[in-house]
């Protein structure tokens, strides 16, 4: 998903466009985390990048998602670009301790 949210609707407040955007989030990481993984994956990553525009936005960790709309809300941005991409990834085995 790679997304401009506008944040302004003549019919729409403010509040609502901020929570349908975050809804249209995690209805979309849940989609996609539904779907079969790749030979040799244990999970589905996101690799997720946030800002007003494409060209400013920086990454992110997906569990900070919510917290970065809320804050676009805070400062009254008109619009937001948020780009999340699933990546098939395997855990990382921790080494034995003795």
């Amino acid at each position: 998903m790679k997304k401009n949210f506008v944040l302004s609707h003549p019919k729409k407040n403010y509040p609502r466009l901020i929570e349908e955007a975050k809804n249209e989030v995690k209805k979309y990481i849940k989609q996609e985390r539904a779907k079969a993984l790749p030979e040799g994956a244990d999970f589905w990553g996101f690799d997720c990048k946030f800002g007003q525009v494409e060209s400013k936005a920086r990454e992110i960790h997906e569990g900070d998602i919510k917290v970065n709309i809320s804050t676009a809300q805070s400062q009254n941005w008109k619009s937001f670009y948020l780009e999340v991409v699933p990546t098939p990834k395997t855990r990382m085995k921790r080494p034995k301790e003795d």
